[in-house]
């Protein structure tokens, strides 16, 4: 599974599902401060998931129908911020590719799984 993580994704979860062997982009290596239409644009014509911790994503998608190959919005407060990366991998290996298409909101302890996205 492929991932872009856009630039209010910490880098733990990069660094986390590099570690764990998953393909992952970062937008602030290829293309630091563009437009959210700009990365969302970038995962989807490299059929990536997009890993972010921007409400703004989800609008973007379900408000203006923005095509996208997934998404994962991080939900970690302050005090949960140092099992953020393990988190992500532990959902990125659950779901695997059911990530596909999908929005998934991402909070301590739990995962929700909303409903397809275009694509």
């Amino acid at each position: 599974m492929l991932f872009l993580a856009d630039e209010s994704c910490d880098f733990a979860v990069v660094r986390a599902l590099r570690a764990a062997g998953y393909d992952v982009t970062a937008a602030a290596e290829l293309v630091g401060g563009a437009p959210d239409t700009v990365v969302a644009g970038l995962a989807v014509g490299e059929a990536r998931v997009l890993l972010t911790e921007d409400k703004d994503f989800g609008q973007l998608v379900y408000a203006t129908g923005h095509a996208t190959s997934g998404g994962v919005l991080i939900r970690f407060p302050a005090g949960a911020r140092r099992t953020v990366g393990a988190a992500v991998v532990a959902v990125a290996t659950t779901f695997g590719d059911r990530l596909i298409g999908q929005f998934a909101v991402v909070e301590p302890g739990r995962v929700r799984l909303g409903r397809p996205m275009r694509q």
